[in-house]
């Protein structure tokens, strides 16, 4: 899995942890989903380019540095992607962000998209597709299909938790594309629902369950 990250970072394990847990409620399910997308993009922005500045300070004079591209694009799988939004915005809250709608026929659990609105001239980007869950894929690889047709070069993947099954279509079908995840999971169950999961992070997010 070279191209996949797991960030074994305590407060990412004690917050995915915290997700699990059927008793957490929605309020509290929406608000770790944000502090873990803020802590996996912390990581994922670990190699960005930097440039150095002169600045001055209250003291005096120094070299400051800065990141020398800071208009990420944040695209989000809809519905569950909204929720990892707004941890994403907190570390840059002037980026932008796109949408796209997909959700899994429960028959073929193959995606059907219904919606698609990604910011115009993200060709030279920094995007960030968010999907909390990679169960078998599926939805991810589709918008990474979208978004390389959108002439975007430069693609991450932040997911929380992922199944075998769904990390194994990313790394097959788009190989370039980096994977952050808080874990990756045992497996898909019958009706292809990650084991053991957190159950279905749309419903929790908007407690729609």
């Amino acid at each position: 899995m070279e191209h996949v990250t797991v960030i074994d970072h305590p407060l990412v394990q004690h917050k995915l942890s915290q997700c699990r847990q059927v008793e957490t409620a929605t309020w509290q399910f929406r608000g770790l989903v944000e502090d873990i997308t803020a802590l996996l993009l912390y990581e994922a922005v670990r190699d960005i380019a930097m440039t150095e500045k002169d600045i001055v300070t209250p003291v005096g004079p120094c070299k400051g540095t800065f990141i020398n591209q800071a208009e990420p694009v944040f695209v989000a799988v809809l519905r569950a992607g909204l929720g990892m939004v707004p941890g994403a915005l907190k570390l840059f809250p002037y980026a932008r962000a796109g949408h796209i709608g997909l959700y899994r026929d429960h028959e073929t659990h193959v995606p059907v998209e219904y919606y698609n609105n990604l910011p115009p001239d993200i060709n030279d980007a920094d995007c960030y597709l968010l999907e909390p869950m990679l169960a078998t894929g599926g939805s991810a690889v589709h918008a990474l299909t979208l978004l390389k047709q959108a002439g975007v070069q430069n693609i991450r993947l932040l997911s929380l938790i992922a199944a075998p099954e769904g990390i194994r279509a990313i790394t097959e079908s788009h190989p370039d594309v980096k994977i952050y995840l808080a874990s990756v999971d045992e497996k898909l169950n019958e009706n292809a629902y990650i084991v053991p999961g957190l159950g279905d992070a749309g419903d929790r997010l908007f407690g729609t369950a």
